[in-house]
């Protein structure tokens, strides 16, 4: 019997310290510095920073693939997401008539 309560009180002060140490981490990560600047909360932070890196990714891709096309083309080009993953879309430019 005696064993039993020292293993109720084991798991009691085991419990308690994880609970202790789950609101230390919660309170020292309740605010993440994202690194394209500003501040998200935790609870929406990591999806938040994971969405803000997927899409500096895409400027940066969408960027690159523009200067690449006016240099080595004669084309005229524009940033624009497509449902067809396109980074780039052609443009004709318009005439005017005469």
């Amino acid at each position: 019997m005696a064993a039993s309560q020292d293993q109720s009180k084991n798991r009691v002060a085991i419990l308690a310290e994880l609970n202790k140490e789950k609101k230390k981490l919660l309170q020292t990560q309740s605010v993440v510095i994202s690194p394209l600047g500003g501040f998200s909360g935790v609870r929406g932070g990591f999806r938040d920073l994971r969405d803000q890196a997927e899409q500096h990714h895409v400027v940066q891709q969408q960027k690159a693939a523009l200067q690449h096309a006016h240099l080595h083309s004669f084309g005229y080009f524009i940033t624009q997401d497509s449902a067809f993953g396109n980074l780039i879309l052609p443009v004709l430019p318009r005439l005017d008539p005469e």
